[in-house]
């Protein structure tokens, strides 16, 4: 009866078999998350870990077993059925997709966990700054990789597939061609990002100056590098940029600035009164690094008097503020303690003389010239002619206008 039944259904045990396969998989799942649960407790990448694969590691270990449960149970209802080679070959491609995420997965949470050492957040972070440069590179390699190996297995799951690879390359010489010149820009973009990764150049968090922007390195990828600005835009430049243009890396080797701070100012200034405004100024702020503190006058020419500040910060955007605020302390100073410092413009009123004779002027230009008037300025004059020897020819040497023969 039982035997009879079984032949009047016969899809009943496959669909058992398959509902069987997906309780095992609830089962398995939650007793490794009950195992993962509990070593979180004690380990930190236990959890990470947990977070990262619990998706693929379902799907991988449902379809597994879905698909051992429906062909061992088909085996013996109905081997050989209509549709089999469709069922076995969607089950494959569904299991070399799941087993390609998982192992991305894995790929990136290795990666993750290396990247966990080293802060962003600390004083010196060159090196965690360089590390995360080179660890995104790698994770966008890796998953690139994952994914063409995957379409590779799927591809060549297929029949008929090696016949049309084949084909495709014995005509593919002019084809290759074409797909070089076309992909020339873009494989130069992958090389460069690939060489900004691991030549150092550049790094995340980087301060760069950049068409004329300053700004920081917000991401790096194998074709373009993205630039937050100041004020928020996202400038995003091809990586062959950063490999042929010439910019600014305000980061790196360290990230400690120099500043300065200028002033056109009257000639009756007193730099020493400003040095004591200065030193009064920096020591109220934690902006200062107490590295550098100079302030010079660096020219006096046209009426003003230019003075220089130079300060030293922590970084750019410390100095940034640093040198607007001692900008706007000296500006207060200069009105409250020192109004006379403040750049005039001089104008003199000359009367007309009232009109007469001409008035005569003698000239003393020839007593102060360097070569003539003077003894002096002779002998000067001679140590420049008295070495030239000057040679009287006789008319008789001249050759003849003849070609240059003589008869």
């Amino acid at each position: 009866m039982c035997l009879a039944y079984r032949m009047s259904m016969p899809w009943l045990q496959p669909v058992l078999s398959v509902f069987g396969a997906v309780v095992v998989a609830f089962v398995v799942s939650a007793i490794f998350a009950l195992v993962f649960r509990a070593l979180a407790k004690r380990e930190e990448w236990a959890a990470r870990l947990a977070a990262r694969i619990r998706r693929p590691f379902r799907a991988t270990l449902l379809i597994s077993l879905v698909w051992i449960a429906f062909a061992t149970s088909m085996d013996g209802v109905a081997r050989g059925y209509a549709g089999e080679p469709y069922v076995q070959q969607s089950f494959r491609c569904a299991l070399v997709i799941v087993l390609a995420w998982l192992i991305a997965s894995f790929a990136i949470f290795f990666e993750d966990l290396g990247l966990n050492r080293y802060r962003l957040d600390q004083p010196d972070n060159r090196v965690a700054r360089r590390l995360r440069t080179q660890v995104l590179i790698i994770r966008r390699l890796t998953v690139a990789i994952v994914v063409i190996i995957a379409v590779g297995a799927i591809l060549l799951g297929f029949p008929g597939v090696e016949a049309v690879g084949a084909s495709v390359l014995a005509s593919a010489g002019l084809f290759s061609v074409v797909a070089g010149l076309a992909a020339q820009t873009t494989l130069a973009n992958v090389f460069a990002g690939i060489q900004l990764a691991f030549s150092d150049a550049i790094r995340v968090d980087d301060v760069v100056v950049v068409e004329q922007q300053w700004g920081r390195i917000e991401e790096i990828t194998l074709s373009y590098v993205v630039v937050h600005i100041w004020d928020d835009r996202r400038l995003v430049l091809p990586s062959t940029y950063f490999t042929t243009t010439p910019f600014e890396n305000w980061t790196r080797r360290n990230s400690e600035l120099l500043g300065s701070v200028d002033f056109d100012l009257d000639w009756r200034v007193t730099p020493g009164r400003m040095r004591e405004a200065l030193d009064v100024i920096l020591d109220s702020t934690e902006l200062w690094d107490s590295r550098v503190k100079v302030l010079q006058v660096t020219d006096a020419i046209g009426g003003f008097v230019h003075v220089r500040i130079l300060v030293s910060a922590v970084d750019a955007a410390s100095l940034f503020d640093l040198r607007c605020l001692v900008r706007e302390e000296m500006i207060e100073w200069l009105h409250e303690e020192s109004p006379q410092s403040m750049p005039r413009t001089r104008v003199q009123m000359v009367e007309k003389e009232p009109a007469g004779e001409p008035r005569s002027f003698t000239s003393t230009a020839a007593d102060s010239a360097l070569f003539t008037g003077s003894h002096a300025a002779v002998e000067r004059a001679s140590l420049f002619t008295a070495a030239i020897p000057i040679v009287d020819r006789d008319p008789r040497d001249t050759p003849a206008d003849d070609g240059g023969r003589r008869r």
